[in-house]
């Protein structure tokens, strides 16, 4: 019998609990893996597409309000019937109203400006 052992089996459940946290640990850090590497794939995809001015007009606007932190979007339709949304800076989005016309730039999925028809 091992000197440590317990006749009540904590060795035992000692061994469980180390499993456990090691198992909890390592999908913490899966899942942090997972999302740098989301997150690159998109920023490199960004990267890589060409910058675009296309004729669109703003269909709709949301607001997500998450942890006291608001991400504004913007629902685009261009020329082509396609509809794109994006995430846009909140000076820019409350400058826009739905029914604008103008010139929308992006590249990827990142909103670089809209200008509208005057």
């Amino acid at each position: 019998m091992n000197s440590f052992a317990s006749p009540f089996g904590f060795d035992r459940s000692f061994g469980i609990m180390q499993v456990i946290i090691t198992v909890i640990f390592l999908l913490v850090i899966a899942v942090f893996v997972f999302v740098f590497v989301y997150i690159f794939r998109e920023w490199s995809k960004n990267n890589h597409s060409p910058r675009l001015t296309v004729k669109a007009t703003v269909i709709a606007k949301r607001p997500y309000l998450h942890n006291d932190m608001t991400t504004y979007y913007v629902t685009f339709q261009v020329e082509s019937g396609d509809r794109m949304e994006l995430t846009v800076p909140n000076d820019e989005y409350g400058m826009m109203i739905e029914g604008d016309e103008g010139k929308l730039t992006f590249q990827g999925s990142r909103y670089l400006g809209f200008e509208r028809n005057v």
